[in-house]
């Protein structure tokens, strides 16, 4: 699943980045969510997660952009009010595919430093094709 600051603000940046993750991680641990990775950019962020049988997938984002945001404000972790775009994406992965996934997710610095995040989304609104 993918997921945009507000605005597209690149809010997130390297400083800040790892805690958030680390938070995101520890918080959907705690409400049993299975995040496998995790990265991102200054203006969004990836997760592979792994459903439940009784987990929906805007349930789950619900959970994870709701109480991110309300600890990143809480922390003041970012000048202003923080806040993610109300949209997201997801998609599911086949078992052949999750090395590939996980690889891009991880590696979303050097990705970016080729295309930006903006790029790429247009590029995927316009064909449907990611990466």
């Amino acid at each position: 699943m993918v997921w945009t600051t507000k605005n597209r603000t690149p809010a997130l940046n390297r400083v800040i980045r790892p805690s958030v993750f680390k938070h995101i991680r520890e918080n959907a641990r705690a409400k049993n969510i299975f995040v496998d990775s995790i990265g991102g950019g200054q203006e969004h962020i990836h997760l592979l997660i792994s459903l439940g049988s009784k987990q929906s997938i805007s349930d789950v984002v619900q959970l994870l952009k709701g109480e991110s945001s309300f600890w990143i404000n809480r922390e003041k972790l970012v000048l202003g009010k923080f806040g993610w775009q109300d949209d997201y994406y997801a998609v599911s992965v086949s078992d052949g595919e999750l090395s590939r996934v996980r690889k891009y997710i991880l590696n979303q610095d050097e990705h970016h430093r080729r295309k930006t995040f903006s790029e790429e989304y247009q590029n995927f609104i316009a064909t449907g094709v990611s990466a």
